[in-house]
């Protein structure tokens, strides 16, 4: 089945559509996936800033992360259930839009870093190149989910 006419049938079910038509669960949606999102950057943005060598340089990189990690976690899992669920509400526009498949492009991108970051062997340098490339994907992925709203409907 082509993806628009997955998108198409998507819409028309009934919890695409209580989704969208509802007045109160879209916007505790999107709220909540703004939490999600905060502790995911957050959380990992602490781990990129200690790599690049910004504060807590005292304490290892490997305890930064040991601590930071469950909430990192835990946010994804908030970020992703309210993410497919506010995906499931507009299908057909996020189909059309141009910033979320740079949302999704850099999501993935920021996946690999940290999948490469976690098990391969990385020199300093190469950890602090992953922390820039993380920080800056982080902001692309949040930048692009902006970006969405705001996006002319096609």
């Amino acid at each position: 089945m082509p993806l628009l006419r997955l998108c198409q049938w998507l819409q028309q079910t009934p919890i695409s559509v209580s989704i969208r038509e509802s007045t109160w669960v879209f916007p505790i949606l999107d709220a909540v996936h703004c939490v999600g999102i905060i502790l995911v950057a957050g959380t990992i943005v602490i781990v990129d800033l200690r790599l690049l060598g910004f504060g807590m340089r005292r304490v290892s990189v490997s305890s930064v992360i040991a601590q930071v990690l469950p909430w990192t976690f835990f946010g994804f899992a908030f970020m992703f259930v309210t993410g497919s669920l506010l995906a499931w509400a507009e299908p057909i526009k996020l189909y059309h839009s141009l910033f979320f498949g740079w949302k999704l492009l850099f999501l993935a991108l920021a996946g690999l870093n940290a999948l490469l970051f976690h098990y391969a062997p990385l020199t300093p340098a190469r950890a602090r190149l992953a922390g820039a490339v993380s920080i800056v994907c982080w902001i692309s992925v949040i930048a692009a989910g902006r970006a969405i709203g705001y996006e002319l409907s096609r």
